[in-house]
């Protein structure tokens, strides 16, 4: 059994010494290779192997590393559990029972024996993981969670070898179709999400016009949006439709011909099905495991240090799936909420911190990506407490997402709104730093559309609520949808300009006077902040994308207002049922594709900084809503006076396009002697980041449409 103060690396050099007999060599590559990096751990250890094969393999927290004591030997290998537990806790997967005999099996580190199938197994497949990216939209990287998930899927099967390509990182699509096509991988899985449909159609031109083609995977919330067009195209195509673990695991299986591709766990196919000569009529499909039974959901840690390296941000997954169908989410990929179990996090933020340690500028944050971070249950409070107290423990501020019932319900009592303000405030005080909230209208007529479960009101009650308990909210708000009439998006434009929904908070009341308080119109008054709650509303004038196989996309059908679909962010065209909602709504996604870069950009850069330097980057969006917020009402107006006749909307659109022109030249105005300051308060390499958008920004001409808008978050 591992001494506790052992380190990992201590282990490692143990397990060399077993094997070869010697030590490795002061200033060998070995005692600097990051553990966390099992390619770079594989060179080095290579490199003082003495010719002897190395394989290393397994998870972060359970990582296996094989030497062979002989070089060209006769099967038997040294096998250490660089974690220290002993061989026999490990869940060996079932194809090592006959292939991998360890000696002793109640020891970290053990000879064994290895048959040649095992050595094969262990060799193959290669695996290439490849993350998507159009750069000059999204300035700054985040952590890659998708392939980062996938990796620790795919090693906990030991098979075969895993390498992760992402193109925020500093990797270009020839690299990656390079990488695939060098005839050294077996299998390709692609991750793209919205806007990057083009990337991966042309990644999968390349790879399909192979003689031999490695097997093909691809995920993400576009793919599986676009998975009859993707399969029609590429029949030869795996499209992953869940989180992806268990499809990438039965993929590996796959590849040794273990189980037939109907057997894959959550995947659409296409082609003929293997057995009894039965042929496949269209794609078929294969259930998606449930998030319930997904107990593990953790990364591996290979660009974690490169991420921080590019200037981006650490992002982990504490639940998945969410507690509501709204109706423009397609919800098949995603599934239920479930959330992972607090005890499971301690190990993994250790060794997040111990790369952020390795990057002091860093601001210490962490960015749960949760749909839904409560959850729901008789046990939602406790859990949530006891994560972030896990977190607050590891040194980490976070950040995270969250439905506004958890704060304010209409049809529960005040017993139940005091817990959960307590719950808010303890989240507080144990270091959340921001949440997000899907309110998405202060309209209940728009809500019921968009079958939220919640009200005008009621959305109200908790934007107060949190705001007084000392939440720092952000929030997503749809301004236009397609079925909406003039009369919504005027009560849409008077919400967003409400200056009795952002209050101070009010840490020396208690959380009963809060509870109060917030339904007292004259109490909330005397704390309101002033400001208007567009501020708080994380990007200005989204319009509703009528996704692939959501529910409001077949209301949209219904109504006739539904045209061809557009594959690139895994929708369908559609027209407003007001066609002078249509031109503005038309203008406001203008207005954001021109802001998106520089906006982006500091909005990255407010996860990335603390103290003034991030109250600095707050203010200057807050300019950039405010001109939006003043476009949205030019428009509402203009609408409101319109001509209803069509054949007048050309008048319509000048208008508007005039409206932007003048706000635009406005906005520039008041940026470009603001961001001296901000620029002079921030690192270096934020600096240029920021310089070089705003020069980008600034130098931009006319206006274009680059299809970001995603309304569901994703």
């Amino acid at each position: 059994m591992r001494d506790l103060g052992v380190s990992q690396r201590d282990l490692l050099v143990q397990a060399i010494a077993h094997a070869t007999g010697d030590m490795p060599t002061v200033g060998s590559a070995v005692w600097r290779a990051p553990l966390a990096q099992p390619n770079r751990l594989h060179a080095a250890l290579r490199d003082c192997a003495g010719g002897r094969t190395v394989v290393v393999t397994g998870t972060l927290d359970r990582r296996l590393v094989l030497i062979e004591q002989k070089p060209g030997g006769t099967g038997t290998w040294t096998v250490a559990d660089l974690s220290g537990q002993p061989h026999d806790t490990r869940t060996w997967p079932g194809w090592t029972k006959d292939n991998l005999l360890i000696a002793d099996p109640g020891s970290w580190l053990s000879a064994a024996e290895i048959t040649a199938e095992g050595r094969h197994r262990l060799a193959r497949p290669r695996l290439l993981l490849a993350s998507l990216y159009h750069p000059e939209n999204f300035p700054l990287p985040r952590f890659p969670l998708a392939i980062s998930d996938l990796a620790r899927a795919a090693r906990s099967t030991l098979l075969g070898q895993v390498e992760l390509l992402d193109m925020q990182l500093g990797a270009e699509l020839d690299d990656i179709t390079a990488r695939a096509t060098s005839g050294e991988i077996d299998i390709v899985g692609i991750s793209a999400t919205f806007g990057q449909h083009d990337l991966m159609t042309r990644l999968l031109d390349e790879l399909t016009a192979m003689p031999q083609p490695p097997l093909l995977v691809a995920g993400g919330s576009l793919t599986v949006r676009n998975e009859k067009i993707l399969l029609e195209r590429y029949p030869q195509l795996i499209i992953g439709r869940g989180a992806g673990e268990p499809t990438i695991a039965d993929v590996l299986g796959h590849w040794h011909d273990d189980m037939a591709v109907q057997h894959i766990r959550g995947v659409g196919y296409a082609g003929a099905a293997r057995g009894e000569g039965t042929l496949s009529i269209g794609p078929r499909r294969t259930p998606v495991v449930a998030n319930r039974v997904q107990t593990d959901m953790w990364p591996e840690l290979d660009l974690l240090d490169r991420t921080f390296a590019c200037g981006g941000v650490a992002q982990l997954e504490s639940s998945r799936g969410c507690t509501n169908y709204c109706s423009f989410c397609p919800r098949g990929h995603k599934g239920q909420w479930a959330g992972a179990s607090p005890d499971a996090l301690p190990w993994v933020l250790r060794e997040i911190g111990a790369v952020v340690d390795r990057h002091p500028q860093v601001s210490r944050t962490l960015y749960l990506v949760d749909e839904e971070f409560i959850g729901r249950g008789d046990d939602a409070v406790s859990r949530a407490l006891a994560v972030a107290d896990t977190l607050q423990e590891a040194g980490f501020a976070w950040e995270t997402s969250c439905r506004v019932d958890q704060a304010v319900r209409l049809d529960l009592d005040r017993a139940w709104h005091v817990e959960r303000a307590h719950l808010w405030r303890g989240l507080v005080e144990r270091g959340l730093r921001r949440c997000l909230f899907g309110v998405e209208s202060g309209v209940t007529s728009i809500l019921e559309r968009f079958n939220k479960e919640t009200t005008g009101t009621q959305n109200a009650l908790a934007i107060r609520t949190l705001t007084a308990l000392g939440v720092p909210p952000r929030f997503t708000y749809i301004t236009f949808d397609q079925l909406m009439t003039l009369d919504e998006l005027r009560q849409t434009y008077v919400f967003q300009g409400r200056t009795d929904l952002l209050l101070r908070p009010q840490p020396g009341l208690s959380v009963e006077e809060i509870v109060d308080g917030v339904r007292d119109e004259e109490w909330v008054a005397a704390h309101t902040t002033g400001k208007p709650f567009y501020t708080g509303i994380s990007y200005m004038l989204v319009s509703m994308e009528c996704l692939i196989n959501a529910a409001y996309t077949r209301k949209a059908e219904a109504a006739g207002l539904t045209g061809e679909a557009d594959p690139s962010m895994g929708r369908v065209q559609a027209r407003f049922a007001d066609w002078r909602i249509g031109v503005a709504s038309h203008w406001a996604q203008l207005w954001i594709d021109r802001n998106f870069a520089l906006d982006y950009t500091l909005k990255s850069l407010e996860k990335v900084l603390d103290g003034e330097p991030y109250a600095l980057v707050r203010d200057l969006r807050r300019t950039i809503k405010t001109a939006g917020y003043r476009l949205l009402g030019g428009m509402v107006d203009a609408a409101g006076t319109a001509d209803t006749a069509p054949e007048r909307a050309d008048e319509l659109n000048d208008q508007c396009a005039g409206l932007a022109d003048r706000l635009l030249a406005e906005l520039r105005a008041d940026l470009d002697p603001a961001l001296g300051p901000v620029g002079e308060s921030l690192p270096g390499r934020h600096q240029d980041t920021l310089r070089r958008e705003h020069d980008r920004w600034s130098a931009t001409d006319g206006w274009r449409l680059i299809n970001l808008a995603d309304p569901c978050g994703t």
